[in-house]
């Protein structure tokens, strides 16, 4: 019979503080760029998620992001008051809601342009070991999800 190895127990061998910890770090390494740009991190994640396709839905922005919509509607309106997006109700189905980049949300893109090369200074590491990093995330996060779907 095999033995199994004992499992971590202190803090500081837990995966679930290593994640948290670091999340806590990125964001706070973020923040004075991102303060620069009038955003707070999430507002910079659905900047982000904007500028890659523009007029989406809130549904579609919430699943993107891994938000419940009822999470991303306080945060859009607050980009919305800035004047960066504007919330769009659809024409055949009003039950949709669409944002879409305002002019000022679109030329924000060529300010933030610098912050992930900005971010890769910090972290002091080789972009390949960061998107390795990134794809064993990823594949984590997709793991977690699929045993939470059970």
């Amino acid at each position: 019979m095999t033995q199994r190895p004992a499992l971590p127990f202190t803090l500081d061998e837990q995966l679930c503080f290593a994640l948290y910890s670091t999340s806590l770090a990125m964001t706070k390494a973020y923040k004075p760029l991102l303060d620069k740009l009038s955003l707070t991190y999430p507002q910079y994640l659905t900047m982000l998620v904007l500028w890659e396709s523009d007029d989406v839905t809130v549904k579609d922005m919430a699943a993107r992001l891994n938000l419940d919509p009822a999470t991303v509607t306080p945060l859009l309106k607050r980009l919305e008051a800035q004047g960066l997006l504007e919330r769009v109700r659809g024409v055949d189905d009003e039950r949709l809601v669409y944002i879409r980049l305002t002019k000022a949300g679109a030329s924000l893109k060529r300010q933030a342009r610098e912050v992930p090369a900005q971010i890769l200074c910090a972290t002091q590491q080789t972009p390949e070991f960061l998107l390795a990093l990134r794809d064993d995330l990823t594949r984590l996060r997709a793991t977690l999800n699929d045993y939470m779907d059970l």
